[in-house]
């Protein structure tokens, strides 16, 4: 196999962390994606487009790479939470999930920029919350703080306590980047993770 250059479209530093983990180069690049919903647009569509949005993206900075793009939404009832951006957002957030079950759902595209090969997979991750107090939810939030996080749960650090069940294919992918679903796609688009010239 030839080595293709490797690009994460994304300034996350837990998708970066994430692919890391292969032991394969790559680069990061800033995708500047406009995340806003289409009308009449489900949420698991929302993911699934702008996953690959955000591959394109920045492909005209790197003409023959595979590049990987990951967006997530939590959804319950319909109703999507995103980042919440600020503590009282996040409390309003875990009361409204806290004794529910909410979809985690991960979009995730290998876009190749030569060829323009496109590979879209959706993973989702139910995640069950345990039915939290107000003073466990300001407890959380104020020892972890995870307000760049969909639905204010960091499952990769404090809000694995906040967390009675998970429901899954791959625990990467609440993260925000299913590794599992990734070393298919990029097997399939021809660079094999533990092939011999890696």
């Amino acid at each position: 196999m030839t080595c293709r250059q490797l690009v994460l479209a994304s300034t996350s530093p837990f998708r970066r962390e994430l692919l890391s983990r292969l032991g394969i180069p790559f680069e990061t690049t800033n995708p500047q994606t406009d995340e806003s919903p289409f009308p009449n647009e489900t949420p698991e569509a929302t993911a699934l487009r702008l996953s690959e949005a955000k591959a394109r993206a920045v492909a005209h900075l790197h003409p023959d790479a595979l590049i990987i793009g990951s967006d997530q939404v939590a959804v319950l009832d319909g109703v999507v939470y995103g980042k919440p951006g600020n503590h009282e957002k996040a409390v309003s957030q875990l009361r409204a999930m806290r004794g529910r079950t909410v979809n985690f759902f991960t979009g995730l595209c290998v876009f190749d920029s030569k060829t323009g090969d496109t590979r879209v997979r959706g993973i989702p991750t139910l995640v069950t919350f345990r039915d939290l107090s107000d003073d466990a939810i300001e407890n959380y939030l104020l020892r972890e703080r995870p307000y760049n996080c969909a639905g204010s749960a960091k499952s990769e650090g404090l809000g694995i306590a906040i967390i009675a069940r998970m429901q899954g294919d791959d625990p990467n992918a609440l993260i925000g980047l299913p590794l599992i679903a990734l070393c298919d796609l990029l097997a399939d688009a021809g660079l094999q993770v533990l092939g011999s010239n890696q």
